[in-house]
Formats: C-alpha cells, sequence, structure tokens
C-alpha cells in the first residue's frame, strides 16, 4: 500500500512539472509601467478635440436608461411639492377637467413640440428605434395591463416613505392613475426614491389640496369613492364588485381617514382582521386592497387592463416620452424635419 501511494504521488508530482513547463511561455510577465509618459498624456490633453453635437450622433445612439443623478432630481418627496414638476412630468397633452366622458383617459392623441404637434403615431416612429426591443416589449406588456377603472387616493399622510411604498404597489398592480390630498409638506423628510423603486415616472400622479375638491373630480369621471375604515358601517373589499370604476382611499397613518373625506364618500370599506390588531399599516392596506381589485376584475372580466387600441398607442408614446430625457430631442428633432418637409421646395 505504502509503495502504491509513492508510486501515485510520484506520478502526479511528474504531470504537474509537465503541465507548468507547457504553460508557462502562456504566460508572460506584465509590465507595471504607465501607458504613456506623463508629458505624452499632458501633450494629449491640451490638443483640441473636435466633437459632435448630440443631433450629429442621435441617429445610432440607443437611449439608455437615466443615470442615478438623473433619477435622483424626481424623487417623490419633491413631486409632491412641486405642483409644476408634477404636470412636467406628464408629456402627452391632456384632457381639459370639464370633459366627462364615459371611461375616463386623461390624454389626446398630440404631443406639443414648440408650435407644432406630433401625433402619438408619430412618437412612435420617432423615438422607437432608439430602444432596446426587449425594452419596448417590456413597456408594451406593461401598458396592455395598465387601467385607468382603478385609481388609489392617499389623503394627509405623513411620511413620505409611505407615500413612495403606495405608488410602487399601484405600478407593480397596473394601476395609472395615482391621487394625493393635503400632502404635508411643512416637514422634511428623507429621500424615498429607494423605496418607490422609480415608480413615480411612470404614473399620472395629481395633487389636490382637499378631499372636496378631489373626490368631486373624481366623481365626474365617474368614479365611486371607496374610503378604507374600521367602521360598522364598512364592507368588507371581498363583497365589492371591483369591475365597477372605483377610487380607494387610504388615510393618514395615525388618524386614518379624515372625517371629511368619510362624509364624501360614496361607501366605506374594510379588509376582514383575524387576528388582535385591527388594522394594517396603510402603505399595506392599499397593497392588499389594489391586489384583490386587479384579482376581482380579472375573475369577472378576463383581464385588468382596459384600454382599447387606440389608447394603448397614446400611453405608449407617453412611455416612451418619459423614457430618457434624449428622447423629448429626438422627438422635437423629428417635429423640425416633419415641418421642413412640408414646406414646399424645401
Amino acid at each position: 500500500m505504502s509503495a502504491s501511494k509513492t508510486l501515485i504521488g510520484t506520478s502526479l508530482s511528474t504531470l504537474q512539472s509537465k503541465l507548468d513547463l507547457n504553460l508557462k511561455p502562456l504566460f508572460l510577465p506584465l509590465s507595471l509601467r504607465p501607458l504613456t509618459s506623463a508629458p505624452l498624456c499632458s501633450r494629449i490633453c491640451s490638443r483640441r478635440i473636435r466633437t459632435r453635437s448630440f443631433s450629429a450622433v442621435q441617429d445610432t445612439a440607443p437611449l439608455e436608461d437615466e443615470s442615478p443623478e438623473e433619477l435622483a432630481k424626481d424623487t417623490v418627496e419633491h413631486l409632491l411639492t412641486h405642483q409644476d414638476d408634477v404636470s412636467r412630468l406628464m408629456k402627452m397633452e391632456r384632457k381639459s377637467g370639464m370633459e366627462v366622458p364615459s371611461k375616463w383617459f386623461p390624454y389626446l392623441d398630440r404631443f406639443r413640440c414648440g408650435s407644432d404637434y406630433l401625433t402619438s403615431r408619430e412618437v412612435l416612429e420617432a423615438v422607437g428605434p432608439y430602444l432596446m426591443e426587449e425594452r419596448k416589449e417590456r413597456l408594451k406588456r406593461v401598458v396592455r395591463n395598465r387601467s385607468y377603472s382603478v385609481c388609489l387616493v392617499v389623503e394627509g399622510l405623513c411620511d413620505f416613505g409611505n407615500v413612495s411604498a403606495t405608488f410602487r404597489s399601484a405600478d407593480a398592480l397596473g394601476l395609472q392613475s395615482v391621487h394625493v390630498v393635503s400632502c404635508d409638506s411643512s416637514k422634511r423628510y428623507r429621500d424615498n426614491r429607494h423605496v418607490s423603486m422609480g415608480a413615480e415616472k411612470w404614473l399620472d400622479i395629481e395633487l389636490w389640496k382637499s378631499p372636496k375638491e378631489c373626490f368631486e373630480v373624481l366623481k365626474s369621471r365617474g368614479y365611486q369613492i371607496a374610503t378604507t375604515h374600521v367602521g360598522m358601517d364598512a364592507v368588507s373589499i371581498y363583497d365589492m364588485d371591483w369591475s365597477r370604476p372605483t377610487a380607494i382611499v387610504v388615510g393618514n397613518e395615525n388618524r386614518g381617514i379624515s372625517d371629511e373625506a368619510l362624509e364624501l364618500s360614496d361607501l366605506h370599506c374594510s379588509i376582514p382582521m383575524k387576528g388582535m390588531v385591527d388594522s394594517f399599516n396603510v402603505s399595506v392596506a392599499a397593497g392588499i386592497v389594489m391586489h384583490h381589485a386587479v384579482c376581482d376584475r380579472t375573475t369577472r372580466l378576463g383581464c385588468h387592463g382596459d384600454l382599447n387600441e387606440e389608447e394603448s398607442q397614446i400611453l405608449l408614446a407617453e412611455f416612451l416620452l418619459r423614457h430618457n430625457n434624449s428622447a423629448i430631442s429626438i422627438a422635437n428633432e423629428y417635429a423640425k424635419r416633419k415641418a421642413t418637409m412640408a414646406v414646399p421646395g424645401l
């Protein structure tokens, strides 16, 4: 046995020695000297380099997601305390608040480019080629599952982290429209973009000063107002017909729904509790109600998404314009070329 071990050990040692000899020529020592001398680097940096403007290279450069620095500009806290920035987040022209459609969809089929307009088809034609195919397919899939028939209203929340979490759930479950009432902007909060995961970029956000103002507009759009409330008159969310257009209202972390909102709502609803506690955290409750609404609509209607072909195309154009700041520049260049071609003799 000892002789066998010695023989095996000697054989392996010999084999390893041969392998080392065969491999040595493949691995050459690397020089640690700098690739260029300092004077040469200085001469290179000092020369004036010719560069091209964005318009000269945009025909070949694909659109990419915004950098972390760009994304940091649009935090939930910033959006909810700057009404104008919320409006600028939405790109396609919007319907006036006085219109009362059979089903609420907020966008018109036009995007303003200076003094000209592009249709959603033209936006897709202009911006579409600059997106990766996988990204375009994902956006199309998201649009197919988007719905305006159920929307979310957050009233009087004090923690932007909770607002961010509800936004993230709304986006994940296919709700496109979210509303914020009486957001307390007098306090300072940390950046909660990591909570929302950038969901606010893909949602339609509307800000309101009071429940009365918000509910009046929502009712004019055909929604019933369902406030989440623990009370004797509350209806279980499992007994509701979610195929009917409904605005889900969740309230303050401590006080819950305000008396004004309770009085103005069409019904109160609640999540049946099986334990000793009588309520969920507000963001958890919102997620549960929205999830059940999606499941109930899918069971009754066959799907949650409610956009027709024209609306889907408009929302897809909206998403392409929101995708990256460069998309707006590309659309504007397309509009300029379109205007030039429309002038005879040019």
